[in-house]
C-alpha cells in the first residue's frame, strides 16, 4: 500500500512521504487563493472544486484550512461560517443541509500514546461522518473517528469525543446529551 492508502485507511503512516508532501503543498496553495477572495470573486468555485473532494456548492467563509482537501465531502446546502479547520488525512463526509460556527475543527488526524513512536513521526486518523441536518455550534471539535447522526446538535465550544446520535444536542467539554431526541 501507498502512504496515502494506508492514511485513508487509519493505519499508521509517514506523514513525510513525498506524494502526501505534494498533496499539502497544492492544498496549502488553493487554500491561500481561496482565503484571499471575498464574496461574489468568480474564483471561488473553481478554486473550492480543485481543493476539496465533492464540493457541492458549500456555501464557506474565508479563512478556511484543511490538510488535503480531497477526502473532504460536502452533502448539497452546507454552511461553513469563519476560521473554521477540518484536518481530512482521513475521509470527513458531511451530509446535506450541515452548518457548522465559526471556528469548528473537524479532527481526523490523531498520533500514537506512545512518546517513542510519536518521536519516529507516525501518525494514524480516523474518519469523520456528519448525518444530514446537523448544527455544529462554533468553537466546537470533533475529535478522529466520530459520527454525528441526522438532526443532532453539537452546542458551541463542545468537544466531541464519542458519536453523537440522531436527533440528539450535545454539549460541554466532553460532550454529553443535554437533550434527547423528540
Amino acid at each position: 500500500m501507498t502512504a496515502r492508502e494506508d492514511m485513508l485507511a487509519g493505519h499508521t503512516y509517514a506523514p513525510g512521504d513525498g506524494e502526501l508532501v505534494a498533496m499539502r503543498k497544492t492544498a496549502q496553495g488553493l487554500m491561500r487563493d481561496y482565503n484571499q477572495t471575498i464574496v461574489g470573486d468568480k474564483t471561488r468555485a473553481r478554486t473550492l472544486t480543485q481543493l476539496l473532494g465533492t464540493w457541492n456548492g458549500a456555501v464557506i467563509r474565508a479563512p478556511f484550512s484543511v490538510d488535503y482537501g480531497k477526502h473532504i465531502h460536502f452533502g448539497p446546502d452546507c454552511f461553513v461560517n469563519f476560521g473554521c479547520v477540518f484536518l481530512d488525512v482521513c475521509e470527513i463526509r458531511i451530509g446535506a443541509r450541515c452548518q457548522f460556527g465559526p471556528m469548528v475543527q473537524l479532527l481526523t488526524p490523531d498520533h500514537p500514546r506512545d512518546a517513542d513512536k510519536r518521536r519516529r513521526g507516525i501518525e494514524y486518523g480516523a474518519p469523520i461522518t456528519i448525518g444530514d441536518d446537523v448544527w455544529i455550534g462554533g468553537g466546537a471539535i470533533i475529535l478522529p473517528g466520530i459520527t454525528i447522526g441526522n438532526g443532532a446538535i453539537v452546542g458551541a465550544g463542545s468537544v466531541v469525543t464519542h458519536d453523537v446520535s440522531p436527533g440528539v444536542t450535545v454539549a460541554g467539554n466532553p460532550a454529553r446529551v443535554v437533550k434527547s431526541a423528540e
